[in-house]
Parts: C-alpha cells; sequence; structure tokens
C-alpha cells in the first residue's frame, strides 16, 4: 500500500461504513469483508467493509419508512454538532451501501423481502437509489438493527489515500435467509473472516488492509459472538477517533487516542495505540501480537 504524502485541505465528507457480523458454530464471530477493485480511486485492491459516502438523496427517505425517529437516530450517534436530519441520512447511507455492495438488505416489507430481493436489486444494479425502492416496495428500513461502533475522521494529511471521511462505522448482525457476496463492480472478491484471521491474513501478506480496517478487525477480536459486539457497542456513544500522523527518522506513524503523542490522552479504542508504517505497510511496533495486547 503506497504512503499519501499530501495534505487535503477540503473538509471531510461524510461517510457510512456497516460491518456485517454472523457467528459460526466453529469459529465464532466473523465479519465479512469486500476485496475493492484494483482500479478504485480509494483503496484499491485493499480489504474493507461495505460503505460509502453520504448521498443527498439519503435524508430523504420519508420518516413512515423508519423503525425509529431522526431524533432516536441524532441521539444514537451522539454528535451534537449533527441535525436530526443529518442523523437520519449516515443511518440511511449505511443501509444502502450494505444493500448496493453486497446485496444485505436490513429492511421489513409486509408482504416479505424475498420474492422481492430480485427485483429490487435489479433497479439498483440500473441505477436507482434505495430511497427511489422504500416507497414502491412498501419498505421500513431497520435502523434498529444496526448499532453505532466508532466514528473515524481522516487527517488532513491522509496516510494511505487523497481523500477525507468523516465515516460513521456501525455494527450488524447479517439477516437469516440474506447472502452477502460482492457486486463485481466496486468489489472483485468477498468473504467472511474471523478478525483474528483478517489480522493473520494480512501480516502474512495474503490481504492488504488500510489502518481503519486494521484497528476495527483488533476491536472485534474482543468479542466471543455478535450479541458480545453489539450489546457492548450499544453499552457506549461511539467514540471519534482523530489519527494523528507524523514523521521521524523511522519513517511514518500513526498515532491514536491514548498514544503518548496523541492530543487525547484518554484511549478510544482497544489495541496498540501506534502503527507504524513497514516495507508497504502498517504494524505496531512491537510485532504482531500487539494487537491483541
Amino acid at each position: 500500500m503506497e504512503l499519501n504524502n499530501a495534505v487535503v485541505h477540503t473538509p471531510p465528507r461524510d461517510a457510512a461504513t456497516v460491518l456485517l457480523l454472523r457467528d459460526d458454530a466453529q469459529i465464532g464471530l466473523q465479519v465479512f469483508m469486500l476485496r475493492r477493485h484494483s482500479d478504485s480511486a480509494v483503496l484499491g485492491g485493499a480489504y474493507v467493509f461495505p460503505g460509502g459516502k453520504l448521498d443527498e438523496a439519503d435524508a430523504l427517505v420519508a420518516d413512515e419508512h423508519l423503525d425509529q425517529t431522526p431524533q432516536t437516530l441524532h441521539t444514537l450517534l451522539a454528535e451534537p454538532a449533527l441535525s436530526p436530519q443529518q442523523a437520519k441520512g449516515l443511518y440511511v447511507a449505511a443501509l444502502r451501501e450494505a444493500f448496493e455492495e453486497c446485496g444485505v438488505l436490513l429492511a421489513h416489507r409486509p408482504e416479505g423481502l424475498e420474492q422481492a430481493m430480485p427485483a429490487m436489486q435489479a433497479k439498483i444494479k440500473n441505477g436507482l437509489h434505495l430511497t427511489d425502492l422504500v416507497p414502491e416496495f412498501g419498505l421500513q428500513l431497520l435502523t434498529r438493527t444496526m448499532v453505532p461502533f466508532t466514528r473515524w475522521i481522516t487527517p488532513k494529511r491522509p496516510s494511505v489515500m487523497n481523500k477525507r471521511f468523516d465515516a460513521r462505522f456501525f455494527l450488524a448482525a447479517v439477516p437469516a435467509g440474506q447472502r452477502a457476496l460482492h457486486d463485481n463492480v466496486e468489489a472483485t472478491e468477498s468473504e467472511w473472516l474471523s478478525p483474528k484471521q483478517a489480522l493473520h491474513d494480512y501480516w502474512n501478506g495474503r490481504i492488504e488492509l488500510a489502518p481503519p480496517q486494521i484497528m476495527s478487525l483488533v476491536h472485534l477480536a474482543r468479542y466471543d459472538d455478535v450479541a458480545h459486539a453489539l450489546k457492548d457497542a450499544a453499552s457506549r456513544p461511539p467514540p471519534t477517533i482523530e489519527p494523528e500522523p507524523f514523521d521521524d527518522e523511522n519513517g511514518r506513524s500513526i498515532c491514536y487516542p491514548g498514544d503518548p503523542r496523541h492530543s487525547q490522552a484518554q484511549p478510544a479504542m482497544p489495541g496498540p495505540s501506534r502503527l507504524r508504517y513497514v516495507q508497504g505497510r502498517f504494524e505496531p511496533l512491537q510485532g504482531f501480537s500487539a494487537f491483541f495486547v
């Protein structure tokens, strides 16, 4: 993964990401990951979670098509600067990205979802927006299934891309009977991995990961199952994580809240407080085992 040295002066764009989870009887907690198309302008070739930038249309879904009010969603995100409409848009963006990128729809339809899924997926592939499908198919979007996990704000000097995002990460259990699969457009491969296996694969060079994905997997590795992850995330406001990169004689490092060099003394998440760029990737100073301390 190439290192970026450019400074981005534009404000970060609002975005939403969904960490889809499931329990495997032998392996335990697994998370769904996509390999972005190698030609993608953002993290091409890297393994990521489904997600993308906020669209203006995301906030236009009528409130009656949500299972919670915009005010409730605003409270759950715990961001005073947001309006309830903006909070609604971020939840809808997360739901939309999960459907567009891997075919998982967190919604209810009185007549049932299964029969309508092929038609809805075809309309999405033809360029329609999820907000167009909601009234047409009588959908209720299940915001309750998504739990705010973390908020990642790209620094002005991003380390692995030349764009900035203010990304809200959500956790959600994949619904029974639905199959997550890459779209063969934005993503070319996909798989379910335990957080520890994903980190092992990254360490062994099988997959590429960007720092937010690395640290999110480190965080998820603390949980035994989906219920544990969702319960813990719901018990607290989502922490805001603003990485602070710096260069020294050893090259580029990124420090996180709790690191002696970070402006925030209190840790915001488990795992190492600093990653260093070494031979094309970021890793903890103390080696692989530091992911799990």
